[in-house]
């Protein structure tokens, strides 16, 4: 099994309540993939809650196989997603596992 974690830092000149609801609608079109990518065995997106951090959100994903991961990165529909989440983003990082 692959575990896939990314951390998303998003622009904070974003006035806050539109930075909230653009925030809230990338978490539900990352949470939207899993009735999408058939090679996606889990998906958790969780908004950060302790203001002391400095990244806003949290993706982990698990697959079955490495092939199945890149099945996933490439897929229109992540591909999609990720446009939407460069727009606004400032900063991602990311681990991937086995597991």
């Amino acid at each position: 099994m692959i575990k896939h974690i990314v951390l998303f830092k998003f622009k904070a000149e974003t006035p806050a309540e539109l930075r909230a609801k653009k925030i809230a609608s990338i978490r539900q079109a990352l949470l939207d993939l899993k009735s999408k990518v058939k090679e996606l065995g889990y998906i958790e997106v969780g908004i950060n809650g302790n203001k002391s951090e400095s990244y806003d959100m949290a993706l982990t994903c698990e697959f079955a196989t490495w092939e199945d991961l890149q099945a996933y990165v490439v897929h229109p529909d992540h591909q999609k997603v990720s446009q939407i989440i460069r727009e606004s983003l400032q900063e991602r990082a990311c681990v991937d596992y086995e597991f």
